[in-house]
């Protein structure tokens, strides 16, 4: 336009860039509001990143903590099983004991009464010497009819059982006592008889009375 000899116009120009400047402007603002939301969404990932680590942490601590605590358990159940057998154990020996224990008190207790009845009857032989008053006659044995027949008639009763002594209410205890003492003294001198006569019986009252005394103790 020059070379012709016109003028040049920079209006349009002008108004060109002003339009860039303000497109440019907006644009600029578009940005930063832009970089604004990327910040800020970097930063709550960044947030989010760190608490998600936390709880992996805190988890990986967890799992870590039940392990241990399973392995305690198991430990703890192994004891216990073992204190289990060993009751058991203790338990049946226990029972074994109380078993023996019960059979030896009845077996004391049968020769306890044994004695009792032979210390009774001692007594009662003493008594009939030393202290006729307490002396106890033996209950006369309950004859059937057909032993009082064979009496009548001459004949005799059957002999004592095996059970005990008839007419003197010494039990079978006594009785295997009395033949396990025969048999012991088989080999042994026979004792002179007694007296015929109560004379020596009379004079020692005093000591047969003793004895009677710690009978009764008994």
């Amino acid at each position: 336009l020059a070379l012709h000899g016109k003028k040049v116009g920079f209006e349009k120009v002008l108004k060109l860039i002003d339009e860039m400047v303000v497109s440019l402007k907006t644009e600029q603002a578009d940005d930063d509001a832009k970089k604004e939301y990327c910040t800020t969404t970097l930063d709550t990932t960044d947030d989010k990143k760190k608490e998600l680590e936390r709880k992996v942490s805190d988890l990986e601590a967890a799992v870590a903590s039940a392990e241990e605590s399973i392995a305690t358990f198991k430990e703890e159940i192994a004891a216990l099983e073992g204190g289990i057998k060993a009751l058991d154990k203790s338990v049946a020996e226990a029972t074994e004991n109380r078993k023996a224990e019960n059979s030896e008190f009845k077996e004391l207790m049968a020769s306890n009464t044994a004695a009792k009845e032979v210390l009774l009857f001692a007594q009662n032989r003493l008594n009939k010497f030393y202290n006729p008053k307490l002396y106890k006659p033996p209950p006369e044995a309950q004859m059937s009819e057909e032993d009082r027949v064979s009496v009548s008639m001459g004949g005799t009763l059957a002999p004592t059982t095996l059970g005990g002594i008839a007419g003197t209410g010494i039990g079978a205890s006594f009785v295997e006592i009395r033949a396990h003492s025969r048999a012991a003294s088989d080999d042994k001198e026979a004792p002179p008889p007694p007296p015929e006569t109560f004379g020596p019986y009379q004079k020692k009252s005093e000591e047969g009375n003793g004895v009677i005394a710690m009978i009764d103790l008994l």
